[in-house]
Formats: structure tokens, C-alpha cells, sequence
């Protein structure tokens, strides 16, 4: 019989605690209806809320202020040496690469431009029966065109600056 006088007592005082209002406010949570009405908190109804408390006390804060006051490896402001001849390996690996980059874009722009053929590129079945997919169509050329060409520029001026180093 004790037994279920203690599993009553339990469950009495859990159902008062989890009656207990959460107020919300903003991004923060009270259970105090003073704090709450005073900052016009809004009741949090059917769900659970989870408190982490953050306030400077606890486990977790002293093995964070521990780490915080170890002291720091010194940390050189100059900057590390390479080979001239290792740097000039990588320079010469990079302005291959870019080249390649930029024979590709060169590529692609002239096939864009091939295909627009000056404003007048050869149309579909479905182009000659619909003249909106037609413009759509020409418009989105103009705008990979206009895309691509940026792209060969961007690679010419990054180009021009490895070779001018």
C-alpha cells in the first residue's frame, strides 16, 4: 500500500510541475508570471521546454575559463619562406591552368556565338509554331553570351596578373 501512496505523491507533484506556465519572451523563457506580465510574455501552451542555464556558475563554465587562461603558442608574423624555384613551379602550374581555363571559355563563347548567329539563330519546329519560346530562347543566348564573355575577361585579367609577376 506504501508503494502506491509514494507512486501518487510522485505523480501529484510531477503534474503540478508540469502545470507550472512557461511565459515566452522573445528568445527567452520564464516560469515567473511577474517577469512575464512585466515584459508582456506570451504563454507557451502544449509542448515542452527545455532550460540550459548559462550563468557563469556550473561545470561546464570552469573547464571553459580553465582553457581560456592557458596561455597561447606565440605566432609568427612572417611569412614562410619557398624555394624560388619550388614558387616558380607553382607559378608556371598556375598560369597553365588558367590557360586552359581560358582556351575553354574562348570555346564555349564561340559556340554561344555561333548559335546566336548575330541575332538570328536558326529556329525548332516548336520556335516557328511558338514565337514566346523562340524570344526565350534568344534571350537566354544573349545572357550566356553576356556571362561568358565575362568569364574569358576575368580569366584574362587573372592571366595578365601571373604573367606580370
Amino acid at each position: 500500500m506504501n508503494k502506491w501512496i509514494v507512486l501518487l505523491v510522485c505523480t501529484m507533484a510531477g503534474n503540478a510541475m508540469a502545470q507550472e506556465r512557461i511565459y515566452r519572451c522573445g528568445n527567452e523563457y520564464t516560469n515567473s508570471a511577474a517577469v512575464a506580465k512585466q515584459r508582456n510574455c506570451q504563454v507557451m501552451e502544449g509542448g515542452h521546454v527545455t532550460v540550459v542555464h548559462t550563468d557563469g556558475g556550473g561545470a561546464g563554465t570552469s573547464s571553459a575559463k580553465a582553457a581560456s587562461s592557458e596561455p597561447k603558442p606565440a605566432v609568427s608574423n612572417r611569412a614562410v619562406q619557398v624555394d624560388p624555384n619550388q614558387q616558380k613551379a607553382r607559378d608556371n602550374d598556375a598560369r597553365a591552368i588558367l590557360q586552359a581555363e581560358l582556351k575553354k571559355a574562348q570555346d564555349k563563347l564561340n559556340a554561344l556565338k555561333a548559335e546566336f548567329n548575330d541575332g538570328n539563330p536558326t529556329k525548332s519546329a516548336l520556335e516557328l509554331r511558338n514565337p514566346q519560346v523562340f524570344n526565350e530562347r534568344l534571350e537566354a543566348l544573349k545572357a550566356n553570351i553576356a556571362r561568358q564573355e565575362a568569364d574569358v575577361a576575368g580569366i584574362q585579367r587573372e592571366l595578365s596578373r601571373h604573367s606580370g609577376g
